[in-house]
């Protein structure tokens, strides 16, 4: 049941990353962000106080959110800033490069997530698994051959290094999910970090974006910010409760939600008419190739 879950997981954020484009052209990115943390916490507000007011209301259904020791927020604090430093990062790097680009970068987060179980717990790669990371590496070389073509040279590109460290971001925070769904329950997690992530976002906001507002894009309201938000929210809803299951692999979890490349994929080549899509096609192929075989070596 849990890989069926991050497969839907994937489409869900295939859909956030469209949206997330939408939102970002042409607009301040600080700002959408702050919005977006926002509307999650919104989302995620009346949950909290009903398990907290009435807790038979939700008790024993998945939508609960037990109170947890105060030292267990630490914990949380710091999923709050991993994943909002690997926010930062992809909204950037979103906004001024191509989602034919940016979705195949983001996709070799699986082979870097399967690197940290390998250093950190000992996990040892097979046969399939070095063919996948191998063949990971290649697209990405052949992805940087692709954007040299648009004028982007991945060495020179600083929102091309923006991609890369979200993906590395990412996959340090897919890690610790999996530690942190082995003692908290998923949605005291998801709910308090959106919380924290949104209090962290008002002091960026306010100290360093507000100030110098008039040197930078303008913002403007779209409504796919909110689209964002809720995409979000129910992505990692299904997410979380995919790790929660005790023979859950993180590194298939992560593999497969990366599978959400597809749908970028086809947004920037139907929605935003993206440049050189064969060539980018054959990249995207040789991503998707290393992602199955790191699936059959964690069989």
């Amino acid at each position: 049941m849990w890989l069926g879950l991050a497969f839907v997981s994937a489409f869900l954020l295939g859909c956030y990353d469209i949206n997330k484009k939408l939102s970002l052209n042409g607009n301040a990115v600080i700002p959408v962000l702050f919005f977006n943390t926002l509307i999650c916490s919104i989302v995620f507000l009346p949950f909290v106080v009903v398990s907290a007011w009435n807790p038979q209301l939700l008790e024993g259904t998945l939508f609960y959110v037990p109170k947890v020791p105060l030292y267990v927020h630490g914990y949380i604090i710091l999923k709050a800033i991993i994943v909002l430093a690997s926010w930062h990062f992809a909204y950037f790097a979103t906004k001024h490069l191509p989602l034919t680009l940016t979705g195949p970068i983001k996709a070799t987060q699986p082979v870097m997530t399967l690197l940290g179980a390998l250093l950190i717990f000992q996990e040892r790669l097979n046969v399939y698994q070095w063919i996948g990371v191998s063949l990971a590496i290649i697209s990405f070389y052949m992805l940087s051959s692709s954007g040299k073509k648009e004028g982007i040279r991945f060495t020179h590109n600083k929102w091309i290094l923006c991609m890369v460290l979200s993906a590395v971001t990412g996959s340090m925070s897919g890690l610790y999910d999996k530690y942190l769904m082995s003692f908290i329950d998923p949605m005291a997690v998801q709910s308090w970090y959106n919380f924290y992530q949104c209090i962290l976002m008002i002091f960026v906001l306010v100290f360093l974006w507000y100030p110098g507002r008039k040197q930078t894009t303008p913002f403007t309201w779209r409504w796919n910010i909110v689209l964002i938000s809720l995409f979000l929210c129910v992505a990692d809803f299904v997410y979380f409760y995919a790790l929660s299951f005790p023979d859950s692999m993180i590194s298939i979890v992560s593999m497969v939600r990366r599978s959400n490349v597809l749908v970028t994929f086809a947004a920037g080549a139907l929605f935003f008419h993206e440049k050189n899509l064969k060539n980018k096609a054959v990249d995207l192929f040789f991503v998707l190739l290393g992602m199955i075989f790191l699936y059959l070596g964690t069989k």
